[in-house]
């Protein structure tokens, strides 16, 4: 039957010297069940399989190719990573002027909900390309922007960056109770 070896067997491993003459032992019973012949397989000794070993060279020789572009560069953002940097600058750039912002929750979504829904505000004919809601009950206040109709909306990444700060600032000005001039005196000057 198959019985493991003894780490300290003088026997040695199957196939060496020492396992050479003893032919019915437990070794030639393992080399045979481990090299795919008739008999019953026992399970893997030490040397048995194992997981693979990572690949350090494609199939052609040649190393693994690696990323296209380091994570640092813009290639490698998402579309909504990017889009949610160009709402983090605006509201860093509103901060600085404006401290109580720092209470207030920026969130960027993919679109508003449905038309004439409980929490949309809005109709067919127009699509909001932001919204605000106020503190209540433990919530802070939020402001929200929309990034597919924004982005339908803009041509190049300068276009949005303009276009989403207008967003936060109007969308600041109706939760602060003051004009869009107020809030940022750039504002529709670019």
């Amino acid at each position: 039957m198959d019985t493991p070896l003894p780490p300290d067997d003088p026997s040695g491993p199957p196939g060496s010297a020492g396992s050479a003459g003893s032919a019915g032992s437990a070794g030639s019973a393992r080399s045979a069940g481990q090299s795919g012949e008739s008999g019953p397989a026992g399970p893997p000794g030490p040397a048995g399989p194992s997981e693979p070993r990572p690949r350090r060279r494609d199939r052609h020789g040649r190393g693994m190719r690696g990323p296209v572009a380091p994570p640092q560069v813009p290639l490698s953002a998402s579309r909504a990573e990017l889009f949610g940097d160009l709402v983090q600058d605006s509201v860093e750039r509103l901060e600085r002027r404006w401290p109580q912002l720092a209470d207030v929750e920026f969130v960027v979504a993919e679109v508003p909900g449905a038309p004439g829904g409980a929490d949309s505000g809005w109709n067919d004919e127009a699509v909001p390309l932001g919204g605000m809601s106020e503190a209540r009950e433990g919530r802070p206040a939020r402001i929200v922007v929309y990034r597919r109709p924004v982005e339908i909306r803009s041509k190049n990444r300068d276009e949005r960056a303009l276009l989403v700060h207008e967003i936060v600032v109007e969308q600041v000005a109706e939760l602060l109770g003051l004009s869009p001039e107020t809030v940022d005196p750039r504002y529709g000057q670019d």
